[in-house]
């Protein structure tokens, strides 16, 4: 039997839209409504609008919960102050990825983390278990609709909207705070997946279809597009940005992934920290890389990574044409020797041996770029 599949409360937007919809983590979610390439130049130059309700949000409660969620993930939550965030690795003890997060603390008593769809029931069972007996845990996946306005154009869209929304300007990246947004209550974040500034917008499941309706209405002198799948991944990989699944997995760790900023060693125990701790005091077998395709083909997920005498040393695990860097781009894992920027080497593309190159990352940067 095949899996039933899910909808978010914005399905029907998105057929009315013209949304082509495909199966995505036990979604029908869209890839792409207008094209990949416009969507994507919209996100760069104006804004996109995104349904990512398929994310999964636990929320842990009570006075020791800061602490729960310390010991589970990689990076320093005792950190954050109220209304902060930050993106981080959860590990098992072997020191190997289960999933990357985003954990926002409300208070200091109350904490909000946002998973990948793919992975919720693994991480919700994770953090439910380490709840047990010191904190209150609620999984409101199913209750919670997310949607990311994101561009250098989203905060002229929210100021559009007026009132409170207006003022989300002053958010700082990475903090987040309760606010009405067209008539809907509504958690807003200074935070996305896309390279470029933007929020991203947690509301009642129910109240979604009336917020993405008034975001585009307020949009449209603007510039913006509702945006798919296909989209969101271009741009996470113009920005270096990481894949669950793909570039990062249970067989992975977060220093070989280009990951150990957010690997915290100096705080207190953690899980995977022991395994982590000895991963950093040996040389690292390989890393993950960015690269440009030079010859002729485009990189594919899973397609091997070889040496200039064709021998096989790694595996790409991202790639497509970048839209706005103009070339065609991927991340990959390669022998810690040859992942000096400027290093070439070759990606096997279904038999072809197609000319490759180790560039600096992020290929794409706002700042840079302005």
């Amino acid at each position: 039997m095949t899996e039933q599949l899910r909808r978010t409360s914005l399905y029907d937007r998105h057929v009315k839209l013209g949304g082509r919809m495909v199966p995505f983590t036990g979604f029908e979610l869209p890839v792409q409504y207008s094209g990949i390439a416009a969507e994507h130049q919209a996100v760069r130059t104006a804004c996109g609008l995104f349904d990512v309700s398929h994310m999964g949000e636990l929320e842990l409660r009570g006075e020791h919960a800061g602490q729960v969620v310390n010991y589970l993930i990689t990076n320093d939550a005792s950190k954050l102050v109220d209304g902060q965030a930050l993106y981080t690795c959860a590990c098992n003890e072997q020191g190997t990825i289960l999933d990357d997060l985003i954990v926002y603390r409300a208070a200091q008593d109350r904490w909000l983390i946002v998973c990948n769809a793919a992975n919720h029931d693994k991480i919700a069972a994770h953090f439910k278990k380490a709840a047990q007996d010191h904190c209150e845990f609620e999984d409101r996946t199913d209750d919670t609709a997310l949607i990311a306005l994101q561009g250098p154009k989203a905060f002229d869209v929210l100021a559009a909207a007026g009132g409170d929304a207006a003022e989300l300007k002053s958010l700082k990246t990475f903090h987040f705070r309760d606010a009405v947004v067209a008539n809907v209550r509504c958690t807003v974040a200074r935070t996305g997946y896309t390279g470029e500034d933007g929020v991203e917008i947690f509301c009642a499941w129910n109240d979604a279809p009336a917020l993405w309706d008034q975001l585009l209405t307020l949009g449209e002198p603007f510039g913006i597009k509702p945006a798919g799948l296909g989209a969101r991944d271009t741009l996470r990989l113009e920005a270096r940005l990481s894949l669950y699944g793909n570039d990062i997995d249970e067989s992975t760790n977060p220093i070989e992934a280009g990951l150990g900023w957010v690997t915290k060693l100096d705080k207190a125990d953690f899980i995977g920290k022991t395994a982590l701790e000895k991963v950093k005091a040996a040389p690292l077998p390989r890393k993950l890389v960015g690269f440009e395709v030079t010859g002729r083909g485009i990189a594919r997920h899973g397609y091997p990574l070889r040496d200039l005498d064709g021998n096989e040393v790694g595996l790409c695990t991202s790639g497509s044409p970048g839209p706005t860097v103009g070339k065609n781009i991927g991340l990959g894992y390669l022998p810690s020797a040859m992942t000096t920027v400027g290093t070439k080497f070759l990606v096997d593309c279904r038999g072809k041996h197609i000319e490759a190159v180790v560039v600096k990352t992020p290929f794409y940067d706002r700042k840079k770029n302005a």
